[in-house]
């Protein structure tokens, strides 16, 4: 792996442990929600749409 792919990879465990650590609620519910899309985005290998609902995942636990 590159640098380039390993930051994404790091970034999605972060945001997935955050939401995983998350209580239940829509904070959660959206946070999720926004991290599957990055996953969905990581698989097309559409990584400024990745990293737009992982950022997006931050905000709604935030």
């Amino acid at each position: 792996m590159t640098p380039e792919t390993e930051k994404p990879s790091l970034t999605m465990t972060s945001v997935k442990a955050a939401c995983d650590k998350a209580p239940a609620g829509p904070k959660k519910d959206a946070a999720l929600k926004h991290y599957r899309a990055a996953e969905k985005a990581q698989t097309a290998k559409k990584h400024t749409e990745m990293n737009k609902e992982l950022g997006a995942a931050k905000h709604a636990l935030g």
